[in-house]
């Protein structure tokens, strides 16, 4: 299969499905993962620079370019291919705080469009996407991007955002009728790419032992339809090892 992951940011397909991503890959899949918001903006001011600065970064740093770097570290462990599609991060589009970027998509952001644009180009067999649990409005986008493409799609459960609230809402255009679907997952590989992520640890979880020990106990839940199911056992009867346990 060809396997596309779409990422709001640099490092939420490692957090959220790292695991899946890194079993597909070494099952023989070939798999991309598309990172949305990479985009490097000179001379960064308010929120937008306060988002490097409260991660022990000086201002004259390039942050995204560090992330992009991180990034690639990362896919090389998880054994994907990066893609950075150089969309603009929500402090560069007018949000100008933590709260803001969890409460509601702004009037006339219409990135969503432009990203939905971007994907319609590319071809794959199976795609991961975020829930958008947790509400940030980078991936309620992403999520509305993907769900208006229409395809065989595995939504994943946003970390670190399901473990601050277990009971976090998806995003409203999540598609109906989803169910579990159950694949291998290399957890330990998901550790190690998450490791790479230097920039966002302490921030995210407190550094990289606390990573390790929250993320051991969190598998990835994905939830697909009927489109994914047929996929998957297609793979499966071709003699690949992508093999779904679905409930």
């Amino acid at each position: 299969m060809r396997v596309i992951a779409v990422s709001p940011h640099l490092d939420d397909a490692a957090f959220s499905a790292g695991g899946t991503l890194a079993a597909l890959a070494a099952a023989g899949h070939e798999v991309s993962v598309l990172t949305c918001f990479t985009a490097s903006v000179p001379d960064p001011s308010g929120f937008a620079l306060a988002c490097q600065l409260d991660k022990g970064l000086p201002a004259d740093v390039d942050y995204l370019a560090l992330r992009r770097a991180e990034d690639a570290a990362a896919m090389a462990v998880l054994g994907a291919t990066p893609v950075h599609l150089g969309l603009p991060e929500a402090p560069h589009r007018g949000y100008t705080s933590a709260a803001d970027l969890f409460a509601g998509v702004h009037p006339g952001d219409d990135v969503w469009r432009v990203l939905a644009g971007r994907l319609a180009g590319e071809d794959a067999d199976l795609w991961l996407a975020p829930q958008a649990l947790g509400g940030h409005v980078d991936h309620l986008q992403v999520l509305r991007a993907v769900a208006v493409l229409d395809r065989p799609v595995l939504w994943w459960r946003d970390s670190p955002y399901v473990l601050r609230d277990p009971a976090a809402l998806p995003g409203p255009d999540l598609p109906g009728g989803l169910g579990e679907v159950r694949l291998p997952q290399d957890l330990d590989r998901r550790a190690e790419a998450c490791a790479c992520y230097a920039t966002q640890l302490g921030f995210q979880f407190g550094g990289v032992a606390a990573m390790r020990t929250v993320l051991a106990g969190l598998p990835e839940v994905l939830l697909g339809g009927n489109r994914v199911r047929a996929v998957l056992d297609r793979t499966t009867a071709a003699g690949g090892a992508a093999a779904p346990a679905s409930s």
